[in-house]
């Protein structure tokens, strides 16, 4: 298999000693860091720079034949955006001084503490990663075309917000960063998951694990993994998820469940990129990309001291809110002729037509199990498909099932609202009635019968009130076909 390399654009290390330079390499190979260019001349690093993008740049200011302040010059010069960190013997705070003034961004002591500039050398990654994504974000929107591509076959939507997903996804996709994944149950997320991991042209696999109500040692064994004779019954070793994952992308779906103890691990995934399997004497290094998903607020469980600031911070640095199907009701028609095919294709049967009210009656429908709950619909229908025409017989009883009130498309709630207390003056009964009325055909296209499930009324209590609406305004009788036309109908009512 083909080793990722982090970072992509490697990091030039620049000393003319060959054991500096070896030391150097072995502690960032331990790091993860496996992308380094060595080098022991500043001319060959000033060739090396005019050749190649270079990540950042490790400088000695001692060297034979150029000196370091002479090979910073000149990259602040004509590479003013590449990160230069110096690394020198000599303890003057003057040098220091003026090496900042000429553009470095850091400057280490020798003997160099390894820890700490790795974890600089990681900081000023992360940074550029990010202006890198910010310019190919605004460069995505500045164009505004969708982005179009097969890692979003599987994600069914015409709607402009979802598309503007897809554009955000393309421009982080390259990012080491993890990602988070927030929306509601059936919304999608693994879906966004699986074409990010597409997008980012990574060698390994795509793993993805539910956590939900996973404790802390069988979370640590999935993870990460055991050696044998870690605990009682492990009579062999075992590769954890993490490892399964190298040079891919780790999903981990509901992090909002983990508990504490797991959280502070994960952290450490995170944060510096190593894991170690239960029983094990030492740590592992993971190149995973890590995508996490959750349908809970994690704002709220901060709040209430069960999930981690830092760990959320940590996840955060890029962030996919999937809307609820209810809030992209326009693709509704389009997922149900996808559903319709892949169902009857499934069943092997011929794709029935529906009738046009179907969709009327969806739309007006609230899904509390957005684009599952919906697939989950037709597939039933289509099982139960007899006639040439489908039938909503199966579409009506799922809603009324699964509704603990009358339909109502915003998921209106008058008792939990307070609506009224914002009206100056309140209209009467009978006006209020008759706007309800106006508002629930205007939303069904028309459609009588829809439109009273929606209110909570017969359609033979419908018919009554648009009657009398009609008698009322001297404008004669109104037709479902006259409101099917257009919305100025209904303004006939009253």
């Amino acid at each position: 298999m083909k080793k990722n390399l982090y970072p992509a654009i490697p990091v030039l290390i620049v000393d003319d000693e060959a054991i500096a330079l070896k030391s150097y390499e072995l502690a960032f190979l331990s790091a993860g860091i496996n992308n380094v260019i060595l080098c022991d001349d500043g001319r060959d690093a000033l060739r090396i720079l005019g050749e190649r993008d270079v990540e950042m740049v490790i400088l000695d200011m001692i060297m034979e034949n150029v000196s370091g302040t002479e090979v910073l010059e000149a990259i602040n010069h004509e590479y003013p955006d590449v990160p230069v960190i110096i690394v020198t013997g000599v303890n003057d705070i003057n040098t220091a001084v003026e090496c900042i003034k000429m553009g470095a961004m850091d400057y280490f002591l020798k003997p160099v503490d390894t820890k700490k500039l790795i974890n600089q050398v990681r900081n000023s990654i992360e940074i550029r990663d990010l202006k890198r994504e910010n310019i190919k974000l605004r460069n995505h929107l500045l164009t505004e075309t969708p982005a179009k591509d097969k890692a979003f076959s599987k994600i069914v939507t015409r709607n402009r917000y979802m598309l503007s997903l897809f554009q955000y996804c393309a421009a982080i996709a390259q990012s080491s960063q993890p990602v988070l994944i927030t929306g509601e149950t059936g919304a999608g997320k693994e879906l966004f998951a699986q074409a990010i991991h597409t997008l980012s042209n990574a060698s390994g696999k795509f793993v993805a694990v539910n956590i939900a109500g996973f404790d802390d040692n069988i979370l640590s064994d999935t993870l990460f993994g055991h050696e044998r004779g870690a605990f009682t019954g492990a009579d062999r070793k075992r590769r954890g998820l993490v490892e399964q994952a190298d040079n891919g992308s780790l999903f981990l779906d509901e992090i909002g469940d983990l508990n504490m103890a797991s959280q502070i691990k994960l952290l450490r995934l995170l944060q510096e990129r190593e894991f170690t399997a239960l029983g094990a004497d030492k740590s592992k290094h993971s190149n995973a990309r890590v995508i996490l998903a959750t349908h809970r607020e994690l704002s709220l469980l901060q709040h209430s001291q069960d999930f981690r600031r830092d760990l959320y911070y940590r996840i955060s640095t890029h962030h996919i809110h999937v809307p609820p199907l209810r809030e992209h009701k326009d693709d509704i028609q389009l997922l149900v002729e996808h559903f319709l095919v892949k169902a009857s294709r499934e069943l092997k049967r011929k794709p029935p037509t529906y009738p046009p009210e179907l969709i009327i009656l969806l739309k007006s429908y609230h899904f509390p199990g957005n684009i599952r709950e919906l697939e989950a619909m037709v597939f039933d229908a289509v099982s139960n498909h007899r006639a040439k025409m489908l039938s909503t017989k199966i579409f009506r009883e799922h809603i009324s099932r699964n509704s603990s009130e009358p339909i109502q498309t915003d998921n209106f709630k008058i008792n939990s609202e307070n609506w009224a207390r914002n009206l100056e003056m309140l209209p009467s009964l009978k006006d209020t009635a008759l706007a309800l009325v106006k508002e629930a055909m205007w939303r069904t296209g028309g459609n009588q019968s829809v439109a009273a499930r929606m209110l909570g009324i017969t359609p033979q209590a419908l018919s009554s009130r648009l009657k009398r609406g009609k008698e009322k305004s001297g404008a004669g009788q109104v037709t479902g076909r006259r409101m099917k036309n257009s919305a100025r109908n209904y303004s006939d009512l009253g």
